[in-house]
């Protein structure tokens, strides 16, 4: 049986708006979006994210399962697997929900899209922007990184393989964080032990099964976040 596509494109909106619109027409499970340049690329709560040549912005489309908060953290596990098997030099972390850092700056993030037909999941767009090349603007440099500042002739085409070997190969018929996913997890968590200041105010503790935060209080109280932002020491 052939591989789903990888359809591949020089411009467009985002590849999270092809890749669903493969998915209205029916495209299989593990097809995947490529191109150079995004001219509407979306991060998570509603942010642009600037998509110029030298990165890669990618997107997948998972079919069956469930939708669930674990998948970013399942799905940033597998990218970062993928990445560190190719560039060992890069030691990658995952800040919760969606962040994949190098060092204390962010090198990527993912994003998640559900679409259901009545109470059924008919399918979830999974976005991926990653800075391997690209130019980073002024405004985002002091928290922002590309891969290639740890492997100068890293292209982000090289990537495309691995990744969605990686992406196609997770299991969809589980919920939740599994009990190796919830070890990997541990050794890549940037957030653990840092302070959280918002929403919340405590200690970051590592994730649940069911991918939610987990935040230690001052008195030990446990408080465990399902989605949003949290604001380290004024970052978020």
């Amino acid at each position: 049986m052939a591989e789903p596509e990888i359809h591949r494109f020089s411009q467009v909106s985002s590849t999270l708006d092809v890749i669903h619109e493969f998915a209205g027409r029916g495209a299989p499970h593990g097809t995947v979006v490529v191109a150079e340049e995004q001219l509407a690329g979306r991060g998570s709560r509603g942010r642009t994210w600037h998509s110029p040549l030298g990165g890669l912005w990618y997107s997948i489309l998972l079919r069956g399962g469930v939708a669930d908060e674990a998948l970013s953290l399942q799905v940033g596990l597998a990218v970062a697997d993928a990445i560190e098997a190719m560039v060992p030099e890069a030691s990658l972390s995952l800040k919760w929900p969606n962040d994949l850092m190098l060092g204390e700056r962010k090198v990527g993030g993912v994003l998640c899209e559900a679409r259901w037909q009545g109470p059924a999941l008919a399918w979830i767009a999974v976005g991926l922007g990653l800075n391997v090349r690209n130019q980073l603007p002024d405004e985002v440099v002091p928290g922002a990184v590309a891969l290639n500042s740890v492997l100068p002739p890293l292209h982000p085409d090289s990537l495309v393989g691995p990744i969605t070997r990686a992406l196609r190969a997770m299991p969809r018929d589980a919920t939740g964080l599994s009990a190796d996913e919830l070890r990997r997890f541990e050794k890549r968590d940037w957030l653990r032990g840092r302070e959280v200041i918002e929403p919340v105010e405590g200690t970051a503790d590592g994730v649940e099964s069911d991918g939610r935060l987990r935040v230690r209080g001052k008195d030990g109280e446990l408080t465990c976040l399902r989605s949003g932002s949290v604001v380290i020491g004024g970052r978020t």
